[in-house]
């Protein structure tokens, strides 16, 4: 009964691992997700120094994502650009507006959560959607700040992604640009991995996605589909086990009771012994007949 204990206390095991467990809420938009990473990018700047770029971290739930927070005055922004802050070239004479006297530019790599918030119909992400917004540094520990708008006023901003899937063969990746309100804007692509813009936003190399089989969403069925079968043989196996180790039981009993049946039978048949007690149990035992001693002189003639 122990061995039976052991496999239903694995049954419950199993099952509550495989119940849904409770997430935190995601951000609904990506105006909410700004929102949240401009916060966790904040959080890294702990007494900075200007100039430096410091990487934050994000909450359990958007595992995958990136973040960085740069402060910067405005004049040194305008006058000198940063030669390269992560993947973005910043050149001189950008200018944000309204004005600040100290600003912070908020790097974002989305990677695998690039799709879920910049979903482009028709189109496939060759990159990861690579973000760069500018707030105001004053307070660094303030929450849901507006987004200032920066522009650049001589040569645009260079984006240089650093993690591009090929091309196919017949197809032309192309640059795009979601401006502050989310609309997509194309441009097309420089030396097979880089984009240029005048405005602040997030931007990501895609392709139309006619040149990828359609099957991404019957491949997600399948891999649900294959999921499920895992899970159900591992409970299957499991249930198995168990019949198994009923019948066991259930055989084991059933000979100890015709093994009690033919005892029985046999004691039945045959001549019944007298008990004797032997300590404090009692056993059979056989009637003993002694030969009666005969006089030596009985045998003389």
């Amino acid at each position: 009964m122990g061995l039976l204990r052991s496999l239903v206390m694995m049954l419950l095991l199993i099952w509550f691992l495989w119940l849904p467990g409770h997430r935190a809420q995601l951000p609904n938009s990506e105006h909410e997700l700004d929102a949240l990473l401009q916060n966790y990018a904040y959080k890294a700047l702990v007494r900075p120094k200007t100039g430096l770029p410091y990487d934050g971290d994000v909450p359990p739930d958007l595992i995958g994502i990136k973040v960085a927070a740069l402060r910067l005055r405005s004049g040194s922004l305008r006058r000198k650009g940063v030669p390269m802050y992560k993947e973005f070239e910043i050149p001189v004479g950008v200018i944000e507006r309204p004005y600040v006297e100290r600003l912070v530019l908020v790097y974002q790599n989305l990677g695998n959560w690039s799709e879920r918030y910049y979903s482009l119909a028709g189109y496939t992400h060759l990159a990861p959607v690579l973000g760069l917004l500018a707030y105001n540094a004053s307070n660094l520990s303030a929450t849901n700040l507006p987004v200032l708008d920066i522009r650049a006023s001589g040569d645009p901003l260079t984006i240089k992604f650093s993690d591009v899937k090929s091309v196919p063969d017949g197809f032309v990746a192309m640059c795009v640009w979601f401006d502050l309100q989310g609309n997509p804007n194309f441009s097309n692509v420089a030396s097979g991995n880089e984009c240029s813009t005048i405005q602040q936003g997030h931007f990501a190399i895609v392709v139309n996605s006619t040149a990828f089989p359609p099957p991404s969403r019957e491949h997600g069925k399948k891999n649900k589909s294959k999921v499920w079968i895992i899970v159900g043989s591992v409970l299957g196996g499991l249930l198995l086990l168990v019949l198994l180790l009923f019948l066991v039981l259930w055989v084991h009993k059933l000979k100890e009771r015709k093994k009690m049946q033919q005892m029985e039978r046999a004691a039945d048949v045959g001549e019944a012994l007298q008990m004797t007690s032997v300590g404090e149990t009692k056993a059979p035992a056989a009637m003993v007949t002694r030969t009666q001693p005969t006089l030596e002189n009985e045998y003389v003639p």
